[in-house]
Order: C-alpha cells, then sequence, then structure tokens
C-alpha cells in the first residue's frame, strides 16, 4: 500500500509533504526513527518537543498500557483518579495552586485568553479586554490564539482577526509599556521564542514585565508549551529568571506523545474560571494524564533536569565551536536543550542535507535550524550531529557559492 499516496488522495493538505524529501516514519525507539526503508535517524526534531523522553519511553508505554486497559475515556461530568493525581503532581513541582486539562497548546492558550478578559473586567472595569503579546510569538493555530500570535504571515487570509490583541517587541520592556492602556487585562509572552527563532527572554525583560502587570493590575501569561517541560533544564524555562507568572501553559512534552494541554494558575487567577465558563470533552483523559504522570516522575527524577542543562552547555559549546570555523554560521542561542543556528543561507537545503546522513532537524523562518533533542540524548550522539552539521554546512555553503 502506497501510503503517500493515499495521503494526497484523502488527507486535506495543510503540511505539504513531498513523496521525495518526507520520511514515512514507521517507528521510534530513545533517539531514533526508522523510515519504511528500514533507514534509521537521530531525531533531533522530537516531534517539535513532543517526544522530550524520546520516543516510547518505557515508562510512559507502561503507564498507557496500564490505564487503557483500566479505563480509556470517562466523561468530565465525572471524577477521574489520573486527572487529580495529575492535577497535585504538576502543583507541588510548580507555581500554580490549581489546573485546567484541554487537549494541545493552542487550547490551553485560548482558556488563558479567556481568564485574562474575565479577570480584567472584575479587576479594571468591563472594557479591559486587551491582551499584548510579542513580535515574532506563536501561540497556536485557533483563531484567537493566531491573532495573538505576533506574525502576520499567519493572519493572511484569516481575517478579520479576534478583536484585543496588540504586539510589542520582545525583550523590549518599554515596548510593552507603552501599549498598556485602560483597557489591557493581560501580557502573553513565551520565556523563549520558539518558532519565532530560539530567542530566550532576558531577565531584565521578564523582571521587567512582572513589574509592569503588578504595577497595573494585569495578569501575567507565559506560554511554556514549547519551552517547558524540561526543554530548558527546568520544568518550566520562567525558573531560570525567578519571576512567577500568575498564569503559564504547557502542552507538547507533557503527554509523552499524546495529546494534552494544561493552564495552570495561581491566586486569584486560579479561582476566576467558575462552573460554565470553560469546559473539554477530552481534557483530563485518563490515558493522556496516566502517560503525563509517567513523564513527571521521570523528569523530577533526581539529576535528569542538571543532567540536562550540562548536555545543553556542551551542544550549545559544541555549536559555538562550529561557528568559530565556519563564517557560514552567524549565530548560535537558545537554552537547555533549545537551540537555534542561525546561519548565512538556506537552512532548509542544509536540513534536507542533514537528512540524507541519518539526521533530523527543523528549518524555521528560512536561515534557523531549530535542535530539539530528547533529553536523554548522549554527548556521543551530540557529537555524531555536530560532525554531520559540518559537513553538510560546508556542502551547502559550497553550492550557494557555486
Amino acid at each position: 500500500m502506497d501510503i503517500k499516496a493515499l495521503e494526497k488522495e484523502y488527507i486535506i493538505n495543510t503540511y505539504n509533504r513531498q513523496p521525495e524529501a518526507n520520511l514515512l516514519i514507521k517507528r521510534g525507539e530513545g533517539v531514533y526513527v526508522w523510515d519504511e526503508k528500514g533507514n534509521r535517524y537521530l531525531d533531533f526534531v522530537s516531534g517539535l518537543s513532543v517526544n522530550n523522553l524520546g520516543h516510547c519511553h518505557p515508562a510512559v508505554v507502561e503507564a498507557i498500557r496500564n490505564q487503557a486497559e483500566k479505563l480509556i475515556h470517562t466523561s468530565n461530568l465525572y471524577y477521574s483518579e489520573p486527572q487529580a493525581r495529575l492535577a497535585q503532581t504538576l502543583v507541588r513541582h510548580s507555581t500554580a495552586d490549581k489546573f485546567f486539562f484541554c487537549n494541545s497548546g493552542a487550547e490551553a492558550n485560548e482558556a488563558a485568553i479567556k481568564m485574562a478578559r474575565k479577570i480584567g473586567k472584575q479587576r479594571r472595569g468591563p472594557g479591559a479586554h486587551r491582551i499584548i503579546t510579542a513580535e515574532n510569538s506563536f501561540h497556536g493555530r485557533t483563531l484567537a490564539a493566531i491573532t495573538a500570535t505576533g506574525q502576520p504571515k499567519y493572519h493572511k487570509g484569516f481575517e478579520p482577526m479576534v478583536s484585543g490583541f496588540s504586539y510589542a517587541r520582545f525583550n523590549d520592556i518599554d515596548s510593552f509599556a507603552a501599549l498598556v492602556d485602560e483597557d489591557t487585562c493581560a501580557i502573553m509572552v513565551e520565556p523563549v521564542q520558539g518558532e519565532g527563532g530560539i530567542y530566550p527572554a532576558t531577565a531584565e525583560f521578564l523582571s521587567g514585565l512582572r513589574q509592569l502587570c503588578d504595577s497595573n493590575n494585569l495578569l501575567l501569561i507565559f506560554d511554556e508549551v514549547q519551552c517547558g517541560m524540561g526543554r530548558t533544564g527546568r520544568l518550566l524555562a520562567f525558573e531560570h529568571y525567578g519571576v512567577v507568572p500568575d498564569v503559564f501553559t504547557l502542552a507538547k512534552a507533557l503527554g509523552g506523545g499524546l495529546p494534552i494541554g494544561a493552564l495552570g494558575a495561581r491566586g486569584e487567577a486560579a479561582d476566576v474560571l467558575v462552573p460554565g465558563d470553560h469546559a473539554s470533552t477530552f481534557g483530563g483523559n485518563p490515558v493522556t494524564c496516566a502517560a503525563a504522570l509517567a513523564v513527571m516522575d521521570t523528569i523530577m527524577d533526581n539529576g535528569f533536569l542538571e543532567r540536562v542543562r550540562k548536555l545543553g552547555d556542551y551542544f550549545s559549546g559544541k555549536l559555538l565551536e562550529l561557528k568559530a570555523d565556519l563564517p557560514y554560521i552567524k549565530e548560535v542561542r537558545g537554552l537547555g536543550l533549545m537551540l537555534g543556528l542561525e546561519i548565512d543561507g538556506d537552512a532548509a537545503l542544509v536540513a534536507r542535507l542533514c537528512q540524507g546522513k541519518g539526521l533530523l532537524v527543523n528549518c524555521i523562518g528560512g536561515k534557523i535550524l531549530r535542535f530539539l533533542p530528547p533529553l536523554m540524548v548522549e554527548e556521543e550522539q551530540i557529537d555524531a550531529v555536530v560532525n554531520i552539521l559540518y559537513e553538510t554546512l560546508q556542502q551547502a555553503q559550497n553550492t550557494q557559492n557555486s
């Protein structure tokens, strides 16, 4: 059966996969995946930071199997033990007082937007509904979440956008302060911009946002959908900065490969949504919550996050050595094992060349290679990736100059 032909005939083309370029991945284990021909690849995309524990982590597989044998789904009309235990675990390891569960990062951000508008009206009056986000941000694909996304290319064709959003310059506190008015209810940013190019926030910027929100009675929301769940070497990226938001959102890696989103809130924000305000049919599904509990147990195990920080330093150091040898590389940036390599050339070409050598990497913005390896990656695997990058970057540079 030709799966690629089936896709062309029966699936709406939103991903533009090309038969000659995109793989049919048949299985995965740890940091590797295999295509239909049996070729093995180092996966440094990790399902776009979903498979933070690699593919088919034994603890996650066991948790899914055990829960699926008991109960796969029940309505949120009833209590759910995995959901309650997951909320308890997340609260114990974070700054949140309570959680709401849904199915994706976009849904979690939608819940945060609704929460911000409701609490804004209570705090600042009936007109308080505007949310300030950052240019170059990414918050999801639903209509409100894509409006919150500060990239006009994602708005094109779907106008009019949802009203009530404005965009300031990332890492520029004065730019945000200039947009605050009587109708503002919240500020929402990613501590590390992911899809926008791997841009970490500065400590001064995030602390400035906290002060700005406090002085104007605004909600501070951190989108941790990509940078959370251990990706930066802390459970939550904002822990690096010592700045505590009122609300944060999670998804991607939380379910170990299964779809789940979460919103964590503290203080007044934790109680602003009441029955009837928001809901999700599949939110907090027993199987996904069981998987997420296994993910949390693994990530919070002694030494796991410290090892991620060390490997992040090791990988970024190796990329900086590449930069010193190859002027083709413009910048190395990131935090932990969320790293970006900006080049003076066609990053998509480099990604294709890497695939041909058994390495999967992601191109964003045409000029940036994004690295999101499984968090259990080994130094020798990083070394292998760096060797492939050296060869492919030289090859791409020669192609560009020919």
